[in-house]
């Protein structure tokens, strides 16, 4: 039975997971710079066999952060790329590199729970749309602006726009400048999914949402689809148990 370090490591902050035996015995997360929370993650787990990592951190926090998992458990970290074709999924960019590979394992993830049409959307620091043909086809996607994004732009940009109160994401019109804001931000982001998937037309595909704000973002939308929230480490662990299989490189 095995044991292994699972990480989703973006831009300001990373998601950890330990899975042993086919469970889920820790988890957490940690933003850039926490040293605290990186020295939980360290510290949660005697020992473990592999260490698989989803990044999309610049070289220089990589190299950083595997030398510390490396110094820890001494096991050697793998990264996962983005390839051309894994497991029928076919990635639709000329460089396929050039995708993320936290959009690519996601829907990787959410193909495996689903071989139909399927429309992935991770709702964290960006939100990000994506469709996959039912014959895996990478179809093409949106990126656009988080909420933390588009409040911040706000703030930065305008001089009149300031506000104390913590206000919910909501879509009535706002009747104070932090409501006005909050709501104009939820209207976006769920604008944005409506119109993707109108975009998408028929058949229509069945939508997965994941990322720190995707249970939000799928209430507001008010549309069925399904709440998976380790779609990432999900189809991190399916590329990684496939590459260790066959010894692989991809």
């Amino acid at each position: 039975m095995t044991t292994s370090l699972q990480m989703d490591v973006g831009n300001t902050y990373a998601k950890w997971r330990v899975r042993h035996a086919g469970e889920i015995i820790a988890r957490g997360g940690y933003a850039h710079g926490d040293n605290a929370g990186r020295e939980a993650m360290l510290h949660s787990v005697t020992g473990v066999d592999h260490i698989w990592l989803a990044s999309v951190a610049g070289a220089e926090l990589e190299h950083e952060l595997a030398g510390l998992l490396r110094q820890q458990w001494r096991v050697e970290p793998w990264f996962a790329r983005t390839p051309a074709v894994f497991a029928g999924l076919t990635n639709s960019y000329a460089e396929p590199e050039r995708m993320g590979v936290d959009r690519w394992l996601a829907m990787l993830g959410a193909r495996a729970r689903c071989g139909g049409r399927i429309c992935v959307v991770d709702a964290g620091s960006a939100l990000t749309i994506d469709l996959v043909a039912a014959d895996g086809r990478h179809e093409g996607g949106y990126i656009i602006p988080g909420p933390a994004l588009m409040e911040r732009a706000l703030l930065l940009d305008t001089d009149r726009v300031r506000f104390d109160d913590d206000v919910a994401y909501a879509l009535p019109p706002g009747t104070s400048t932090a409501a006005a804001v909050r709501h104009g931000i939820a209207v976006a982001q769920v604008g944005a999914v409506t119109v993707a998937l109108r975009q998408a037309g028929n058949p229509a595909p069945r939508l997965f949402f994941c990322g720190g704000a995707g249970k939000t973002l799928m209430a507001l939308l008010g549309q069925d689809a399904d709440h998976a929230p380790d779609l990432v480490f999900e189809g991190l662990e399916l590329m990684a148990a496939s590459v260790a299989a066959s010894g692989a490189q991809i």
